[in-house]
């Protein structure tokens, strides 16, 4: 559906405008989609980003900073989205053997068991993608995306 479709408004500034409110309104779609195939998990998708970056470097330890500098969303408090990971018991801090004042974090057995549920219901949301795009389209739009962020 077109963007002027979604919501509502017939016409913009400019072709650049346009763009800017079709780029956020299609990243909270996604995420608004994402968000709501996580709730039965009971994780969130900033949550879910960690689990995964965690995952990706298992069976190594990342720190707090490590995990923001890898987030998607740099907003994030990746300190107390940790915490509530380890009140779940998906994830486990422990002070570094080098420095004290850093903690590592690792996914737990529990993290990694869940993350592989919750991944297969993450795919299924992208699955508008796989329908309406070609790889060729998903491959020249990831290269214009990339240029945009410069």
């Amino acid at each position: 559906m077109k963007i002027e479709d979604e919501i509502k408004q017939k016409t913009f500034t400019h072709e650049f405008h346009k763009l800017q409110v079709n780029l956020l309104f299609t990243a909270a779609w996604l995420s608004y989609r994402t968000n709501n195939a996580l709730k039965p998990s009971k994780i969130t998708g900033q949550q879910f980003n960690i689990l995964r970056i965690l995952r990706g470097q298992h069976p190594e330890p990342a720190s707090i900073k490590e995990l923001t500098e890898r987030m998607i969303d740099k907003s994030s408090n990746a300190s107390r989205l940790v915490d509530k990971l380890i009140e779940k018991k998906l994830v486990l801090k422990s002070k570094s053997g080098d420095d004290s004042r850093r903690a590592e974090v690792i996914i737990s057995p529990q993290g990694l068991e869940l993350l592989e549920k919750a991944s297969e219901v993450v795919d299924l949301v992208a699955q508008p993608l796989n329908e309406s795009l070609t790889e060729q389209e998903a491959r020249a739009l990831n290269g214009l995306l990339d240029k945009l962020r410069g």
